[in-house]
């Protein structure tokens, strides 16, 4: 029998194996990016971005450069909607803040977190699918290639980026942008930038590298501002 409900937070590193479960597993991207292979299929899952996958598949994963998931190990026949055989998707507008304050709150040994997370998460994930049908105002509206627009910020550190220079690289008004941001990615166009700045300086530090040259790379003011971003993140 698998687990009814379980939540955990999951580092990843080297490869495991693969692997199956006779239930539900629900992966959730906080940090860094984890690379899969369900039931022969690709998959990257990196913050704001999630999987689900059914019981009996075989799966394997590896993050070269650490990963952290909110792992939801589940037998909730409900998740059989959610699941994604072909590809990741970016997490429900609802699930994603979610995914962030449960993961807090586990490190925090908050039992409610336990106790109705995987409920909410459910509740949220399913909102997301059965809205997938947009409204007319919004049926053509542009997809944002989210990795492509990391990878851009990520070779623009040297200079200050603004939204609405985001905002230009995916032919949107600043407005836009800044509204799908909050949509897809669960937080503001700079929060998200941010995050990006944040998580690069991160795998930069992980690879030994000074701090002061971490600093230098990633546009931080000092390496003190880049060492008190790093603590805050430690602290959360």
């Amino acid at each position: 029998m698998g687990p009814a409900e379980s939540l955990s937070l999951r580092h990843y590193g080297a490869s495991p194996g693969s692997h199956s479960h006779n239930h539900f597993q629900i992966l959730l991207g906080l940090s860094g990016a984890l690379e899969l292979e369900v039931a022969g299929h690709g998959m990257r899952v990196a913050p704001g971005g999630g999987c689900v996958i059914a019981p009996g598949d075989r799966h394997d994963f590896e993050s070269s450069r650490g990963s952290v998931c909110l792992v939801l190990d589940s037998a909730h026949s409900g998740w059989a909607q959610c699941a994604s055989p072909h590809n990741t998707t970016a997490l429900p507008t609802d699930a994603g803040p979610l995914a962030h304050y449960l993961a807090i709150a586990l490190q925090q040994g908050r039992p409610l977190a336990q106790t109705h997370g995987p409920a909410l998460l459910l509740e949220a994930w399913l909102g997301g699918v059965h809205s997938h049908i947009p409204p007319a105002s919004t049926a053509h509206r542009r997809t944002i290639d989210w990795p492509a627009l990391r990878q851009w910020a990520a070779q623009q550190w040297h200079r200050e980026l603004t939204v609405a220079d985001l905002a230009a690289q995916v032919h949107l008004s600043p407005s836009q942008f800044a509204a799908r941001c909050r949509e897809d990615q669960g937080m503001g166009a700079m929060a998200w930038l941010r995050s990006q700045r944040l998580a690069q300086a991160q795998l930069l530090r992980g690879t030994g590298m000074a701090v002061a040259e971490v600093a230098r790379r990633t546009g931080y003011r000092s390496p003190s501002a880049l060492t008190a971003a790093l603590r805050r993140t430690a602290h959360h």
